[in-house]
């Protein structure tokens, strides 16, 4: 490996321990806030794949039903983790009525995994495009795709439970915190 390839892995490493450092407390869950994240998250991303294809000598070949397929399964397997890392949330109901969340170190995980498998596979893909009958291209989309599908659905499967425990409603992902 190249010093240019060790210096995303060091950071993704460094982001790793502080990220998990500050989630080690349930953090204020702001309902009204929710949508935020994932909008930037989509602008980015979307901004970010457009700026590929903008590029000067970085245009890509129009995918084919293959390569729209392969998207389309990223973003729903995206979607799909999404739920499921909505789902680990623990979700603290405080006695003045505000909720605190608390992500669970297996969502990152997942976050991480993705993103080391994708720079690894980089250049794999690149050496083998060739044999294949779709573009590489497709395939590094659609794992940004998989982001999108897992920020917007874990945040919309942390939105429909937060609204539900605000109106009374239970949830096996709650728990009420101790009268101080």
């Amino acid at each position: 490996m190249t010093p240019q390839q060790y210096i995303p892995l060091i950071s993704i490493g460094v982001a790793l321990v502080i990220i998990l450092l500050r989630n080690r407390k349930p953090r204020p869950l702001r309902v009204q806030w929710m949508w935020i994240r994932p909008l930037i998250i989509v602008l980015a991303i979307a901004f970010g794949l457009w700026g590929i294809t903008q590029a000067p000598g970085m245009a890509h070949a129009p995918f084919g039903p293959l390569a729209w397929t392969i998207l389309g399964l990223g973003l729903i397997l995206g979607g799909v983790a999404g739920w499921w890392r909505g789902k680990m949330v623990t979700i603290e109901k405080e006695p003045d009525g505000s909720l605190k969340a608390q992500s669970s170190p297996l969502g990152l995980i997942l976050i991480v995994v993705l993103l080391v498998s994708r720079q690894a596979l980089r250049p794999w893909m690149e050496a083998n495009a060739s044999g294949w009958h779709v573009s590489p291209m497709a395939i590094q989309d659609a794992f940004m795709l998989f982001v999108v599908g897992l920020i917007v659905m874990q945040s919309l499967e942390m939105y429909l439970r937060a609204r539900r425990i605000l109106a009374g409603g239970t949830d096996a992902h709650v728990e009420v915190a101790p009268a101080a």
